[in-house]
């Protein structure tokens, strides 16, 4: 055999065996982290146990062959109606299976009090605790008890009066999922819940939750915090967070604060942090209103200060073996004069760093980090770009994956917490006037 002919055959040996190892990852990979149903399993036939059912008020219990028994077949039983103080089961399944999709309408879509007034709780094989506890329109990714068209990759709202999630939420035993009106109307409820009954989960199968809590003032220095240490293992799956900015603070910009995300043991500083508000959720140089997949700001009033915007890491995944816990710094930026008159009106002005063309070899001089910062109201301060500390009305629904059907997390505050000042501060400005 010639050494040509020898090192070609050497060469294809070792190509098949590149491609030969890749597919084995790809096929470990897909079959550890995807279940059937996926885009990637259209074309397949149905794994053996696997069945779909579908949970509305045409068939409430999903159950084979008694869906649309009311009416003689005809459509006869579309909706429910929630009084107020009422509790209402949407969903009780008993057995492992795999919640796909969920759509829910009626009046919580196009009444703004409802959609922070009602709220949606899930529970997982038996637990008394909820693995999910939210207003319902903060759940379905928007919150201030707004509305908008959008379509990422968890959630969606087609002409903004609809909601829908497509998040695989498995279980082992049961599920459980209700509505609470809080309100002081009835709710009108169209809903479906389509799920896979399934033989068995696989080991590595994690229970989906969500956690919501609002701070009506944020502390001056300290970060807000989006998710509190959640213990266990698990994937962060991403926030969307709604911002009233303080009217001490008008004009100027809200969203310098990073966003932190602390990781397996991280106490004082964490693994993981962006650059900027705008910036973690894939925009720049302030944010307008915009959607895609995985971030965008569905409500951006900078008259106003109102912020709607979400971040999802479907694509970049995060992942945690001992605990997790993620905040954003409280931090805007805007000039010297325009501070000095905010200071001037009661708001307290803290700076933490600005754009000093004097200071080198950086631009940005980091005050907090000097032993004798200068003050804002002396000369020597540079009337230019400066970031400092503000206090403004934050709240967000976290979402997670985790190795336990119920966390460690507080529960959703009350009535009271959630709707306070948002008919004054938001809704007169925000809803269509009548």
């Amino acid at each position: 055999m010639s050494p040509h002919k020898e090192t070609n055959l050497r060469i294809i040996a070792l190509l098949a065996l590149t491609i030969m190892s890749a597919c084995s990852r790809l096929k470990e990979n897909h079959s550890q982290s995807s279940f059937p149903g996926g885009m990637a399993d259209l074309f397949k036939s149905p794994p053996k146990g696997w069945i779909t059912r579908w949970v509305s008020p045409e068939n409430p219990t999903g159950q084979k062959g008694k869906a649309g028994l009311t009416n003689k077949g005809a459509k006869g039983n579309a909706f429910f109606i929630i009084a107020p103080g009422e509790k209402k089961t949407l969903f009780d399944v008993k057995g492992p299976g795999i919640i796909n999709r969920m759509w829910l309408s009626g009046t919580i879509a196009i009444n703004p009090l409802q959609r922070r007034a009602v709220r949606i709780d899930m529970y997982w094989d038996g637990s008394t605790k909820p693995a999910v506890s939210a207003p319902v329109g903060d759940f379905f990714g928007i919150g201030l008890g707004l509305t908008a068209k959008y379509d990422n990759q968890l959630f969606s709202s087609p002409e903004g009066r609809s909601f829908n999630a497509t998040i695989p939420m498995p279980f082992r035993k049961s599920a459980l999922i209700t509505l609470s009106n809080e309100s002081l109307e009835e709710v009108w409820v169209w809903y479906d819940i389509d799920y896979l009954q399934v033989d068995e989960l696989p080991e590595d199968a994690l229970y989906f939750h969500a956690f919501w809590k609002r701070e009506l003032k944020t502390q001056l220095g300290k970060d807000y915090v989006i998710l509190p240490t959640v213990e266990g293992t698990g994937r962060y799956l991403g926030a969307n967070i709604g911002v009233i900015g303080d009217s001490l603070y008008r004009g100027s910009w809200f969203g310098e604060g990073e966003v932190k995300i602390f990781l397996d043991g991280d106490r004082d500083l964490p693994s993981l942090a962006g650059t900027g508000t705008e910036d973690y959720i894939g925009s720049g140089w302030g944010q307008g209103e915009y959607a895609s997949r995985n971030f965008g700001s569905l409500v951006a009033n900078p008259t106003q200060d109102i912020y709607a915007f979400y971040r999802y890491h479907v694509a970049d995944p995060i992942y945690f073996h001992q605990d997790c816990r993620v905040t954003i710094q409280q931090i805007g930026n805007s000039s010297k004069s325009a501070l000095l008159k905010m200071k001037k009106a009661g708001a307290t002005i803290i700076p933490v760093g600005l754009v000093d063309e004097r200071h080198k070899p950086t631009l940005f001089r980091r005050l907090l980090d000097e032993s004798d910062p200068p003050s804002i109201d002396s000369a020597n301060f540079p009337e230019t770009s400066t970031n400092f500390f503000r206090s403004d009305d934050v709240s967000a629904t976290a979402y997670f994956y985790l190795n336990k059907p119920q966390s460690n997390l507080p529960e959703l505050p009350p009535l009271e917490v959630r709707l306070k000042d948002l008919q004054n501060r938001v809704f007169r400005f925000m809803l269509p006037k009548k």
